[in-house]
């Protein structure tokens, strides 16, 4: 019996060529005039057609109700040159309302930075579609060779701010003088079927960095870049504090992430939280870390993590498959302070961050390195709950040691197993660890340890 499957698709009001406007595509020739013209012209429910060719550019403005359609063989290649990126302020005075109004943002602070390739404020329905590229040209560029020496934050590849109903289908993206896609507190983007590359060395190529957004899917995706695959975040403790928009309703399924740093990271700059993040049915292959939260005191009180499920991952080659970190040294003035390393019980204030619910099963990893699992939470605010179920791990015979965490005075290891300390609940529910040097299971004030069926086996 035949099933029967209706659909309607978008409307669309008129379908244009980029060469109809002058644009040559032989990746020589500034297209940036041919191409911003185009846009500007298009009606609402438009789209711009790139056939086969390099399309060479300076940053584009995008705007509401477009779709940007690169077939096979197309290029919308980034211009080399710095001098060519203008800055975008971080905010501007709201002269009506007396408060801001914001405009570019990085590493979880406003803050001016330079265009991005393609970028959208304040717009909606828009779609990035087709079997073509979008190629940031970092390795062309000051933007990778001398990337500690610009005034202000590289531009991503592509920046949508304060948008809604964003769609990116089937696109190569790659090469991006810093993170590659930079969604800035919008809503319902969707990211399918894409793939991300750039070099292990680019400097900070991160491949999908969601901050305060609500409603992201990442759904059959390949990563393979020079710092976190998917990095999710919300601000440090300032916007955190006066804007408190939290990273909301994400999903992640289907995805294969061959090497980052991280596959998919909360933080380090979640200032106002992470609710309810989904993943599952992945494939992560020569990662540093799995799962990677990346926070610590001075995120502040609305840094909530809660509701985060990991389910049906196989792992290969990662070092560390979970790492749960409250002691992140990295990005701040007073990384390496007192405040940030004493272990120390210290009182809880409006600087403190929290820890939630944390759900890990059916994981399967093979050639782990470092540590099974290690979860380091603060001893003023345990994390509540770490349940561990259907999972085995299996070390590899030729174990390096390495760092599981980033943090000041941080010790090297090697086959370490399930390490918990400073957590309210943990759940130990049928694991396997085989090769672990100690004890599969390393606990430490903990208030209520569940363990059934837990098994240590030797390489």
């Amino acid at each position: 019996m035949r099933e029967e499957c209706a659909f309607r698709t978008s409307r669309e009001t008129c379908a244009l060529n980029i060469r109809d406007f002058g644009a040559a595509g032989d990746g020589q020739t500034d297209d940036t005039s041919a191409i911003q013209f185009a846009l500007s012209s298009l009606p609402a429910d438009g789209r711009l057609y790139f056939p086969p060719g390099r399309y060479l550019s300076r940053p584009l403005s995008l705007k509401s109700r477009i779709t940007i359609e690169l077939a096979e063989g197309a290029v919308l290649l980034g211009c080399p040159d710095r001098e060519r990126y203008p800055v975008v302020p971080g905010v501007v005075p709201d002269m009506d309302g007396g408060s801001e109004i914001h405009f570019g943002g990085f590493e979880g602070e406003a803050q001016p930075m330079y265009q991005s390739l393609l970028t959208a404020q304040y717009a909606h329905d828009i779609k990035i579609v087709g079997l073509g590229t979008v190629d940031g040209n970092g390795a062309n560029s000051h933007f990778w060779t001398k990337y500690r020496e610009f005034p202000t934050a590289r531009p991503r590849l592509l920046f949508f701010n304060r948008c809604e109903n964003v769609t990116l289908h089937g696109v190569h993206v790659c090469d991006s003088p810093s993170w590659h896609i930079h969604p800035y507190y919008s809503k319902n983007i969707g990211m399918y079927d894409l793939r991300f590359s750039a070099p292990k060395d680019s400097p900070n190529t991160d491949a999908i960095d969601p901050e305060s957004c609500d409603g992201v899917d990442i759904i059959g995706c390949r990563f393979a870049v020079g710092d976190d695959c998917i990095a999710i975040k919300s601000g440090k403790i300032a916007l955190g504090s006066t804007l408190n928009t939290s990273a909301d309703r994400h999903t992640i399924r289907n995805c294969l992430m061959e090497f980052g740093h991280g596959a998919v990271v909360l933080g380090s700059e979640i200032g106002a939280g992470v609710r309810n993040l989904n993943v599952s049915r992945c494939f992560f292959r020569g990662t540093d870390r799995g799962l990677r939260i990346k926070s610590r005191r001075g995120r502040g009180k609305n840094c909530v993590i809660d509701g985060v499920a990991f389910e049906n991952i196989r792992m290969e080659g990662v070092l560390t498959p979970i790492a749960i970190n409250l002691w992140y040294n990295c990005c701040d003035p007073d990384r390496k302070s007192e405040y940030v390393w004493s272990r120390e019980k210290l009182p809880v204030d409006d600087r403190t961050p929290r820890m939630g619910r944390f759900l890990f099963r059916g994981l399967d990893c093979t050639d782990a390195e470092v540590a099974a699992c290690y979860v380091d939470g603060l001893p003023e605010a345990p994390i509540e709950e770490v349940a561990l179920e259907n999972i085995r791990v299996r070390f590899s015979p030729e174990a390096k040691p390495g760092v599981p965490i980033m943090e000041n005075f941080a010790k090297k290891r090697c086959r370490l197993g399930l390490y918990l300390d400073n957590v309210r609940r943990v759940r130990v529910r049928n694991v396997t660890i085989e090769g672990a040097e100690r004890d599969g299971l390393i606990v430490g004030h903990c208030e209520e340890l569940e363990t059934d069926g837990l098994t240590e086996k030797p390489l």
